[in-house]
C-alpha cells in the first residue's frame, strides 16, 4: 500500500493558527507523522435475476487518515478515521456517517494499547480476519450465514496487550447510551489470540444488552487458519445466542407463507482453503448453520472464487455462492458492504488500494 506521509510541519501549517506556535515548538522533539491511505473496489454483481454494478464488494471503499505522536519512553498519540464511500455513486456508505468505517483516538505503549470511539466487533473480526479465506468480502462472505452482531460499534473503550509467546488479549466496553433501554445495550467484546509462524488461532466474544423484555445476545467463536505453503486452511466454530445474534431479514425476501423468525440460538461450522498459483490464488469455504430453535431453519452455503493480482496494490477478482436454506430460512447472498437479494450470487471485479 502506497502511503502519503506529512510531516508534523504541514499538519500545523493546515491547523488553527492559535495551535500553531505549540506544534511548532514540541515538532523539533517529538517526530509525528499523518497518514492517507484508501482502497476503491467495484464489480458487476448478478444475483436473483439482477445485474447491477456495484462498490465494496470484496472490502468496503474507503478514504481514511492515520496519525500518531511521539510522546517519549515508547508512548504514542494515535488516531484513525475511515469514511466509507460507495464508488459507484459517490456517496456515503455506512448510512452516512461522515466516518462510519472507523473513528477513535487513543495511546499506544509498552503496556499495550487503548482506544476509544467507533471500532470493530471483536467477533466480527476474528471471523473474516482468521476464520475466512473470502476475508469477510465477495459472494463467499462468511457473514452471509454466521454471527451477525453488528460489524462495528460505537462508544467503545478498547485495550489490546502487548504480544507474549504470541499470545495478545483485547477487552472492548460500548456504552450503550440509550436511556430507558434494558442493561442500556451495553456491549462487551473479550478476544484471546495466538501466532507462531503459519499458525494463527483466536477465541473471541461479543455480547450486548438485549432489547426491553429480550435476552442478551451473544456471538462466539474459534477461529483459525494455517499456512501450508502450497495452501493455507480455514476453519471456525461459532455460537449465537438472544435476538439478533443471527442474520435476519423481516421484508420475508422468499415469499414463505410464514414469515420468517429470527433464529435465538444457532451454531456456525465454516472450512474453507486459499490456494496460491503465482499471482492466481485460488478460495473455496463451506458453511452450515445450525439453528437449534423448533423451526430448524439451517442452512449451507458453498463458494468458490479467485484473485488475481495485478501489482501489490491492484487486483481482479470472480466469486460465485449458492446458499441452500431449509424450513423457510431466508439467507441470501450477499458480499463486504451489501445483504443481497437471493441464495445466488456472480461477482468480477477490481480492487484498488492506495
Amino acid at each position: 500500500m502506497k502511503k502519503l506521509s506529512i510531516s508534523v510541519g504541514l499538519v500545523s501549517t493546515i491547523a488553527t493558527l492559535g495551535a500553531m506556535p505549540a506544534v511548532h515548538a514540541q515538532s523539533s522533539v517529538e517526530p509525528s507523522s499523518v497518514t492517507m491511505y484508501g482502497l476503491m473496489d467495484a464489480a458487476l454483481v448478478q444475483e436473483r435475476g439482477i445485474s447491477k454494478l456495484t462498490s465494496g464488494v470484496s472490502a468496503g471503499s474507503r478514504l481514511g487518515l492515520r496519525g500518531t505522536e511521539s510522546l517519549g519512553d515508547g508512548w504514542q498519540a494515535v488516531f484513525t478515521l475511515e469514511a466509507g464511500v460507495q464508488g459507484d455513486t459517490g456517496r456515503s456508505d455506512q448510512a452516512g456517517q461522515l466516518f462510519g468505517r472507523q473513528a477513535f483516538v487513543g495511546l499506544n505503549s509498552p503496556l499495550g494499547m487503548l482506544t476509544v470511539g467507533r471500532q470493530y466487533n471483536l467477533q466480527s473480526q476474528a471471523l473474516t480476519d482468521v476464520a475466512d479465506p473470502f476475508e469477510g468480502g465477495m459472494a463467499g462472505a462468511s457473514t452471509n450465514l454466521a454471527g451477525y452482531s453488528a460489524t462495528r460499534i460505537d462508544n467503545t473503550v478498547r485495550y489490546t496487550s502487548p504480544e507474549l509467546r504470541g499470545v495478545t488479549a483485547t477487552v472492548m466496553y460500548g456504552f450503550g447510551e440509550h436511556t430507558g433501554v434494558a442493561a442500556d445495550q451495553r456491549s462487551l467484546g473479550l478476544a484471546l489470540g495466538y501466532v507462531n509462524g503459519p499458525l494463527t488461532l483466536r477465541l473471541a466474544r461479543q455480547s450486548r444488552g438485549g432489547d426491553f423484555g429480550k435476552a442478551d445476545v451473544n456471538n462466539t467463536i474459534l477461529a483459525g487458519n494455517y499456512n501450508f505453503g502450497v495452501a493455507t486452511a480455514f476453519a471456525g466454530y461459532g455460537r449465537n445466542t438472544g435476538d439478533g445474534s443471527t442474520m435476519f431479514f423481516a421484508e420475508n425476501p422468499y415469499g414463505a407463507a410464514q414469515a420468517p423468525a429470527q433464529s435465538t440460538d444457532s451454531r456456525d461450522a465454516i472450512v474453507g482453503v486459499a490456494v496460491p498459483l503465482g499471482a492466481t490464488t485460488l478460495l473455496a469455504s463451506f458453511i452450515h448453520k445450525d439453528d437449534r430453535d423448533a423451526a430448524n431453519r439451517d442452512a449451507q452455503q458453498l463458494a468458490i472464487g479467485a484473485t488475481y493480482a495485478l501489482s501489490k496494490r491492484s487486483k481482479l477478482y470472480v466469486a460465485y455462492a449458492h446458499i441452500r436454506n431449509r424450513n423457510d430460512a431466508a439467507y441470501m447472498v450477499g458480499n463486504a458492504t451489501e445483504v443481497g437479494t437471493g441464495n445466488r450470487a456472480l461477482n468480477i471485479g477490481l480492487r484498488h488500494a492506495f
